[in-house]
């Protein structure tokens, strides 16, 4: 939602929060892009427009990079379109592409904001780590054909749990003067089936992300599970706050926004 216009959207009679889940293969992240380059805030805005009958902007819990998927996410937006909050997942889907999707709607107080609201996250990265690439979760996780110390990468995410100063997973690029103390509930890692095939997903529950800090996280923690580091030398470079000192960042394509708390 543009700065500049906030205060005219507040005077339509509803605010609306959507719970989004898209395949962010296609676009280039989720937040609104210049054209001809396109992002997921891009359509909705354009689509949401022309069912609702007034021109919408978007607030959104947090933007995500080009290739990053979501389950969960979460925006609102100002109208004074009349449709019923249990008719907008059916009526989104008349004019959205197959690949986002509205999953709930419901309407809120005019203070809630997606963004400023949001209490947690939880991201889910996978990886999968067959031998051969399979074509069927190439789009959806991280193909590492190696073998990886699982009980050490856990160990790893454990490191991480509380709160701290995540300076180390911390990209450039991000909203400038940003605190970089977040806290870290849940950091754990298990094994799912998905599309048919082995894939091993961590997640990460936390009070809030750096700009990529969950994507940089992955990359120290398949590290230490390749053997390339220790979990000494992990925990050291966690207490650096340096970034120069974590591996390039994880692929986007391996990583979701699966919910966000309110």
């Amino acid at each position: 939602m543009r700065y500049e216009n906030r205060q005219e959207m507040k005077t339509r009679r509803r605010n609306l929060a959507l719970t989004i889940a898209y395949d962010g293969t296609n676009y280039n992240g989720f937040q609104w892009q210049s054209p001809p380059r396109i992002a997921v805030q891009n359509i909705l805005e354009d689509r949401l427009t022309k069912i609702f009958g007034d021109k919408i902007e978007l607030a959104a819990s947090g933007r995500t990079d080009a290739g990053v998927h979501a389950f969960g996410q979460v925006v609102n937006f100002f109208t004074d379109g009349n449709i019923p909050v249990d008719k907008i997942p059916l009526a989104a889907k008349s004019v959205l592409p197959p690949d986002i999707i509205v999953r709930e709607a419901r309407e809120v107080d005019k203070n809630f904001s997606a963004l400023h609201s949001a209490k947690s996250k939880i991201y889910l990265y996978r990886i999968y780590l067959g031998a051969v690439a399979n074509p069927f979760v190439n789009r959806f996780a991280w193909h590492i054909p190696y073998p990886l110390d699982v009980e050490a990468m856990g160990a790893a995410l454990n490191l991480l749990v509380g709160t701290h100063d995540f300076s180390s997973f911390k990209a450039s690029g991000g909203a400038p003067n940003m605190n970089p103390v977040r806290t870290i509930y849940v950091a754990d890692l298990f094994n799912e089936n998905f599309f048919g095939a082995d894939i091993l997903t961590i997640k990460i529950h936390a009070s809030g992300f750096l700009y990529h800090m969950a994507r940089n996280i992955l990359a120290l923690v398949v590290a230490v599970g390749r053997n390339r580091i220790t979990l000494d030398e992990f925990q050291k470079i966690f207490d650096a706050r340096d970034r120069s000192l974590v591996p390039a960042t994880a692929p986007a394509h391996g990583l979701y926004l699966q919910e966000v708390f309110y």
